[in-house]
């Protein structure tokens, strides 16, 4: 494809853009993006503000987690202080007047770390109280996680090598680490290095499951319950393909719309989150936002349950039989395949 804008950012969005055969009104519409926000951001007259809007965008595009990490690459450089199109403002709502999300506040870098090349770590959550150590090169040392005793500079995220908060935008070891908890604790995700959209949304999650602050940053409270044995927080969940067929299930009458409804507001991930521009949230499968919950008297807990959000989205939809409850997922102008 050719360079869209002058910029490589604007050139990865175009080819995606390409890949589909949708129109900028089908993909706004799907993403809850407006089009004259998705037209600048493929012309490189400007960058989204943050990257979750970027990755709604490629994800409804079919972009692969390969791509969305080299998407990654190029929003953090098109997003330096000195990079021309950088947005100055968040974006303007799309047609249906929902906001942009916020802009995530800058999170202070980790200093670097050790070479770990030449580091051997193993964990594991059932060998509760027994240490393995292993000096390694320079004496550094491995330590398994879980082992009951063990200081905290034996433990990564609570070293110096990783102080101050972990968050969107982070790449390095210290994220690394905070993927292989997330994934011992059963979260679906790519150990990458990159903080990205998914691997936020799972610190959501797991932030709102420990009780924690849910600001979808690993702050020392975060990193010190993601090593607790005791916190006995479980990210396992529904794969795409049962909460569709729920779906089908409970809204017998409207399946298929239901299904593209839910596709659209999280692509059936039932631990997506997104950040409003009111500080809030919405939560779960169908995107629940904090009104909503309190409506039908959930909680944050109850909306990632898939089962209880389905449900609970029925009776929305049950007091018209519609979805006004959705109003930015515009579903009637291009159906989706049904997986």
């Amino acid at each position: 494809m050719g360079h869209c804008g002058g910029t490589e950012f604007a050139a990865a969005l175009r080819e995606l853009k390409d890949r589909t055969p949708h129109s900028f009104e089908t993909l706004a519409a799907r993403t809850g993006i407006s089009r004259s926000a998705l037209h600048r951001y493929c012309s490189g007259t400007s960058v989204p503000a943050d990257f979750a809007t970027v990755e709604r965008f490629a994800k409804r595009c079919g972009a692969d987690r390969d791509e969305l990490v080299g998407l990654h690459r190029l929003w953090v450089r098109a997003t330096e202080p000195d990079a021309p199109g950088r947005d100055a403002e968040p974006d303007e709502p799309d047609a249906s007047g929902r906001a942009p999300k916020p802009v995530e506040p800058e999170v202070p870098r980790p200093r670097a770390r050790p070479t770990v090349a030449a580091r051997a770590r193993w964990r594991s959550r059932d060998l509760v109280g027994v240490a393995v150590a292993v000096v390694v090169g320079a004496g550094l040392l491995g330590v398994v996680r879980g082992t009951a005793g063990a200081s905290d500079e034996e433990r990564l995220l609570l070293s110096q090598a990783c102080e101050g908060p972990v968050g969107m935008g982070e790449r390095g070891e210290c994220v690394r680490e905070v993927q292989r908890l997330l994934v011992e604790a059963g979260g679906d995700l790519d150990v990458t290095g990159r903080f990205i959209g998914d691997t936020r949304s799972l610190v959501v999650a797991f932030q709102t499951f420990a009780g924690l602050h849910d600001n979808g940053v690993v702050d020392t409270a975060t990193k010190q319950a993601l090593y607790d044995e005791d916190m006995d927080v479980s990210l396992q969940t529904w794969s795409e393909e049962r909460v569709a067929d729920r779906i089908r299930e409970v809204f017998d009458r409207d399946a298929g719309q239901a299904v593209r409804t839910a596709e659209c507001q999280s692509l059936l991930e039932p631990l997506a989150t997104t950040s409003q521009a009111d500080s809030t949230r919405t939560w779960g499968v169908f995107q629940l936002s904090e009104s909503h919950l309190r409506e039908l008297d959930g909680t944050p807990v109850d909306a990632l349950d898939p089962e209880w959000n389905i449900r609970a989205a029925h009776r929305l939809w049950s007091r018209h039989e519609d979805f006004r409850a959705w109003p930015h997922c515009n579903v009637t102008v291009e159906p989706v395949d049904q997986l």
